[in-house]
């Protein structure tokens, strides 16, 4: 019995494609493919980088590097779950880690037919330095690949399964180390996607912390105490100020989205369309008189 159970789990583990999406990644992607030695196949969707991640993932010969323009995450995603073989999905992001304890965890799994995936929590390290605590939930990443689609949320992409999912022990380390301007640069488009998710979403579809985002003004406070108080992130130092820092600097950019478009939202309300037609007919007269 316990013969065939080890025997089981080997297979769970050999069964397991790791996925990863990259974009200009050639800080990061070394850390992460350096815990999937294990691996016997690989499947990178890259979105046309520039910065070298293409040259360094062909260095690893079981990464499989397919190259597509991105349209946004979920599509990404569903794509890449295509090309995937195996029985077994573990998706992980580009500036992900997996801990010893969590490679060894993937060699004892001998899930039954109704467990269909398992998440994992995310311990946030800032330049090396590791957190006390993060906003970082806990992610499903290992998941049974027929029973798996991703559905697009605000920036971004969560995979909905139907079962029965279970936690593991180990832990992923998240360690971005690209510029700051790039982080500034992504925050910025991730913001206006947020703002419309949030803003074009039923209230009663949305979640707690989702409603309290709504609010505009208050959630950068909230996030910046709660990032330093709650978590503890006072304690670590300047890397937990950093973070603090970063994370309200965030909710910042998704505040203005929401009560730009809240205003504007407000004020076309307020004109109608026919003020509106009659104010573009308006100006179309001025630009013929002044033809």
């Amino acid at each position: 019995m316990c013969h065939r159970a080890i025997r089981r789990a080997v297979a769970v583990r050999d069964q397991i494609t790791p996925l990863i999406i990259t974009y200009n990644e050639a800080p990061n992607i070394c850390r992460t493919l350096g815990k999937l030695s294990w691996a016997q196949r690989i499947v990178v969707i890259d979105s046309g980088s520039t910065d070298g991640t293409v040259e360094i993932l062909r260095r690893y010969p079981q990464v499989e590097v397919i190259q597509r323009p991105f349209i946004d995450a979920a599509s990404q995603c569903n794509f890449a779950l295509a090309q995937v073989a195996s029985p077994w999905v573990l998706s992980l992001d580009a500036d992900y880690e997996l801990s010893d304890e969590l490679i060894r965890e993937f060699a004892s799994l001998a899930p039954p037919e109704s467990v269909v995936g398992y998440s994992a929590r995310c311990l946030y390290r800032i330049y090396w330095r590791p957190l006390r605590g993060s906003l970082y939930p806990p992610r499903t990443i290992l998941y049974r690949k027929e029973k798996a689609a991703y559905r697009q949320e605000g920036h971004t992409q969560r995979v909905v399964l139907d079962g029965q999912i279970l936690p593991l022990d180990g832990v992923i380390y998240h360690d971005d180390r690209k510029p700051l301007a790039r982080w500034l640069t992504s925050q910025q488009r991730y913001a206006r996607e947020e703002a419309e998710y949030l803003l074009d979403t039923p209230s009663g579809a949305l979640r707690r912390t989702d409603k309290f985002r709504l609010m505009g003004w208050p959630a950068p406070i909230g996030v910046f105490l709660y990032t330093l108080f709650v978590k503890g992130c006072l304690f670590d130092g300047w890397p937990g100020w950093y973070y603090a820092l970063q994370r309200t600097t965030a909710e910042m950019l998704i505040a203005l989205e929401i009560m730009d478009r809240q205003s504007q939202r407000a004020q076309a309300g307020r004109r109608g369309p026919d003020k509106q037609r009659s104010t573009c007919a308006g100006i179309n007269v001025e630009s013929q008189k002044r033809r």
